[in-house]
């Protein structure tokens, strides 16, 4: 298993599957079960994918709703080793020259970049920092008029008390990192130790902004340089919690980055 980077703020990851028949054989489907998951994490494709004997190929899947356990700490934790019940395993359906139906194989699957853990700690960190409040980056992108700095608005909309969701614990935001692209300038440093609680007001952060690098080869290849990381901690875990920008503000930054470094 891997993620690549366009895959991060997607809740998707990538199969890796290698034949090692010596033989190709055509590939009707796989999945992944694993404890860390309600569903099984499927990938079916249109028509057959035809699988050469040692030639691995990647196969992009969705990833299912996690299972949560309260009070479980972030990614920073030491993890012990999986048990054979808590590893997960790939089924894997095929056919192949000179056999008859589908063939079916099932094997423990390697995770050696624990892809599987740190999507499940992500994904139970932002249920639980849904449950206290809506975050998100407003659409509009204000640039200074020297083009060399710009604001982007962190809104933060807390849920009510006693509606139809949980209640949920306070939220703290410890901190609010840079990415490839954007960074704090040192004269306006971001908010650090916002508190956030169910049941108060609607609230923004003004984040001045400007290019963390210039190099060409950054903004043209970038990935994940929209992905706005707040740190935070709530109902028992810590953890990044990445915020997207949505394509009109991403257009806009990606703009805005530039034209400032166009100007030096």
């Amino acid at each position: 298993m891997n993620q690549s980077r366009d895959q991060y703020g997607k809740e998707a990851i990538q199969l890796l599957l290698t034949n090692v028949s010596g033989a190709s054989v055509t590939v009707a489907g796989a999945e992944l079960t694993s404890p860390l998951f309600q569903g099984d994490i499927v990938w079916e494709p249109a028509g057959g994918l035809e699988l050469p004997p040692d030639q691995p190929k990647s196969l992009p899947a969705r990833l299912p709703a996690p299972v949560c356990g309260r009070g479980q700490r972030g990614t920073q934790q030491p993890t012990a080793p999986q048990s054979t019940a808590q590893q997960p395993v790939a089924t894997v359906r095929y056919s192949e020259p000179g056999r008859a139906g589908l063939q079916e194989v099932a094997h423990v699957a390697d995770d050696p970049f624990g892809v599987l853990e740190r999507n499940n700690q992500e994904l139970c960190l932002a249920a639980e920092a849904a449950a206290v409040a809506d975050i998100a980056l407003d659409r509009r992108l204000e640039v200074a008029p020297d083009s060399r700095t710009a604001v982007v608005r962190l809104v933060i909309t807390p849920k009510a008390t006693g509606g139809a969701g949980p209640d949920a614990g306070p939220m703290t935001i410890a901190g609010i990192g840079g990415t490839t692209l954007i960074a704090e300038p040192a004269e306006q440093p971001w908010p650090r130790n916002v508190r956030v609680a169910q049941g108060t007001p609607r609230s923004e952060l003004r984040l001045r902004i400007r290019p963390a690098r210039c190099d060409p080869h950054a903004i043209a290849e970038d990935k994940v340089g929209t992905l706005l990381p707040l740190h935070v901690s709530v109902g028992g875990r810590e953890g990044q919690l990445k915020i997207a920008a949505g394509t009109a503000l991403r257009g806009q930054i990606y703009d805005f980055v530039t034209a400032a470094c166009a100007r030096g």
